[in-house]
């Protein structure tokens, strides 16, 4: 069993020696993602909402290309540097999954890539019905 790496224009791209994500049979590992614009590559501001909303639709972006659907996400990792922001990420969340929800850790940094305020990753198991 090989590795494929899972690769969209419509996240961000690497910006360094990391895949978007990786698949390894009917799992999918991702990278950390930020609140950077696909197109510009610029971060998207410095509101927590909208830094947290642009991170999951760059999570949902590389998961559809992967082939999968958020209801497939079986953990989530999330890191921000203000734990006071932890109730909006409860509330993005719900917008974009259902229940069951997947396993999740919070975790509070001192400083995330390029200033965000916010980095989550995921690890998708495509053999989950969605």
């Amino acid at each position: 069993m090989g590795l494929d790496v899972i690769q969209t224009d419509k996240a961000p791209r690497a910006i360094g020696t990391y895949s978007q994500a990786v698949r390894a049979g009917s799992l999918v590992f991702f990278s950390g993602q930020i609140p950077l614009d696909p197109a510009t590559m610029a971060m998207v501001g410095d509101d927590p909402r909208a830094q947290i909303t642009q991170v999951f639709c760059n999570l949902k972006a590389v998961i559809e290309a992967a082939g999968g659907q958020f209801s497939q996400v079986v953990k989530l990792a999330v890191f921000l540097t203000d734990l006071a922001h932890f109730p909006l990420v409860n509330e993005v969340m719900a917008e974009f999954f259902t229940a069951p929800y997947p396993a999740r850790s919070a975790v509070g940094v001192a400083a995330l890539p390029r200033g965000a305020l916010v980095e989550m990753d995921v690890i998708l198991d495509l053999g989950v019905r969605p």
